[in-house]
């Protein structure tokens, strides 16, 4: 779920953001209808230099029983302890920790690998993927997969990895990219960015090598059901908690 002013937003390539509801109203939905984990991500918090609110996280943990993780101006081990203190499972940093990149030791030091997420967002930029900060708007050249290859050294559990060119798109997710980040890091990587079908998630499963899939809108708009998506994977031969 991206957050910016409190509400849950979904754009296409992190553009044209649209309303889809209140946060804490959707969290506790996704959780009774078979979630697995639930990502929030203030899209606003870094480029408007605020914290996350941490009585949004407050307010989800009282309401659901599945893992969460927020992200979103997170940048120091303080601001870690709070959201922490207020109930979330785990933390997703991504532009502070390419701006610093000792910001992924010292949070991994103190709260541990399990708890540390680093979200990756990229683009192809004349056919190399390149990182981008400060929800999209800041191009980098810093390499998607070296990148990638570095946030784990440093100790990162998992990686999020959100494609600019298919986010909202509907289109599938870049599987491609998908598979190569899976081979070059040994920890789990979340794919993210456009997920429009049920045989999506089958494809950054199969052909991805994903370890987790993240969608939003299909979700949000109520065009897949989780139940159903989740009894199809299944019936794939997809590993999955029903």
């Amino acid at each position: 779920m991206d957050i910016k002013n409190g509400r849950t937003v979904k754009g296409i390539n992190f553009v044209d953001l649209r309303d889809a509801g209140d946060p804490v109203e959707l969290a506790e939905i996704y959780a009774k209808e078979g979630a697995d984990e639930l990502v929030f991500l203030d899209i606003s918090a870094t480029e408007e230099r605020r914290k996350t609110l941490a009585d949004l996280v407050y307010h989800v943990a009282e309401k659901v029983n599945i893992p969460f993780t927020v992200g979103g101006g997170i940048s120091s081990v303080e601001d870690v302890d709070i959201l922490l203190h207020n109930g979330a499972d785990k933390v997703s940093i991504n532009s502070s920790a390419v701006k610093r990149p000792e910001l992924i030791d010292e949070l991994v030091a103190k709260f541990g690998s399990q708890c540390i997420v680093v979200a990756i967002d990229a683009k192809q930029i004349d056919g190399i993927w390149k990182v981008h900060l400060v929800g999209g708007k800041v191009s980098t050249e810093v390499d998607l997969f070296e990148w990638a290859k570095e946030v784990e050294e440093r100790g990162a559990g998992e990686i999020l990895f959100t494609s600019m060119d298919h986010d909202g798109t509907k289109g599938g997710f870049a599987n491609v990219a998908l598979a190569k980040l899976s081979s070059l890091v040994n920890i789990p990587v979340i794919a993210s960015g456009g997920a429009g079908a049920i045989s999506h998630f089958t494809d950054t499963f199969t052909h991805g090598k994903a370890d987790a899939a993240l969608a939003a809108s299909i979700f949000h708009f109520k065009e897949i059901e989780i139940k159903d998506l989740k009894e199809e994977l299944k019936k794939e031969g997809i590993p999955i908690r029903l």
